[in-house]
């Protein structure tokens, strides 16, 4: 175990510690944060009721539909936006336009046009993470070494097999990063969905718990999500790690 490690595991106890701490010391009210204690019991009566699992598999299926479908459409735009002038020219002021648009706003006429379905789930996504996505798969573009491109004409490579193969190749690990940043990102729309508009999920869970002022439940959905976002996370990164070896964290920092 490096000392690292040993610093990240010495916060997560700190944090657990002074929660500990405060709740079952009776410094605050049980009924605004309930303990570890109450939290565990939280999750095991879910898993007893069936739901906990089941909220965890559907809010997880929500969040890897609506990022893959934003993915899908971002990628090939952010591309062409950063490799070509036209291209920006004709997608910029779109995408500038709706990406400072709150996605929460959009909820109503969601539902109205998509009903409560998952459809509406992965329009918020959309919303959410696709015009973000697009601006910064455009930037790693835009950040490719002239030098490579130049390489790239001289040897007689047309446009498309210069995008292809040199500037999507160099833009990638950037790209990756991206993909890990909007994850987050969609995370956080997809409970705002759920929020309004579920009867099943993580969101939803913690509403229904704020309705009954049951916030070992509320604590408990805040903490799987928090869980969740972690290891999706540290997945990312392995990835990231396995497939650019030569783009490691850079080794001097102490």
């Amino acid at each position: 175990m490096t000392r690292y490690t040993t610093y990240s595991i010495a916060s997560i106890i700190l944090i657990f510690g002074g929660w500990s701490i405060v709740t079952y010391g009776g410094y605050v009210d049980p009924l605004f944060l309930p303990s570890p204690t109450d939290v565990v019991r939280a999750a095991v009566d879910e898993i007893n009721e069936g739901i906990f699992f089941k909220d965890i598999g559907i809010s997880f299926y929500r969040i890897f539909m609506g990022f893959l479908i934003s993915t899908i459409f971002a990628l090939p735009i952010g591309i062409m936006m950063g490799t070509s002038r036209a291209w920006q020219s004709v997608w910029e002021p779109l995408v500038g336009l709706v990406r400072y648009m709150p996605a929460v706003a959009f909820i109503p006429l969601s539902i109205l046009w998509f009903g409560t379905t998952d459809i509406q789930k992965f329009f918020i996504l959309f919303l959410g993470v696709f015009f973000q996505e697009v601006i910064m798969i455009a930037d790693n573009c835009k950040t490719v070494n002239r030098s490579l491109i130049e390489v790239g004409l001289t040897i007689g490579l047309k446009k498309f097999e210069i995008i292809k193969d040199i500037i999507f190749r160099a833009a990638f690990p950037g790209i990756m990063d991206t993909f890990r940043t909007t994850w987050g990102w969609a995370w956080t729309y997809l409970v705002v969905a759920e929020l309004v508009a579920a009867s099943e999920g993580l969101g939803f869970r913690i509403m229904q718990a704020q309705r009954y002022l049951a916030t070992d439940r509320i604590i408990l959905g805040i903490l799987v999500i928090g869980l969740l976002g972690l290891i999706t996370d540290l997945i990312f990164k392995l990835l990231y790690n396995r497939l650019f070896p030569w783009k490691e964290s850079a080794k001097w920092r102490k």
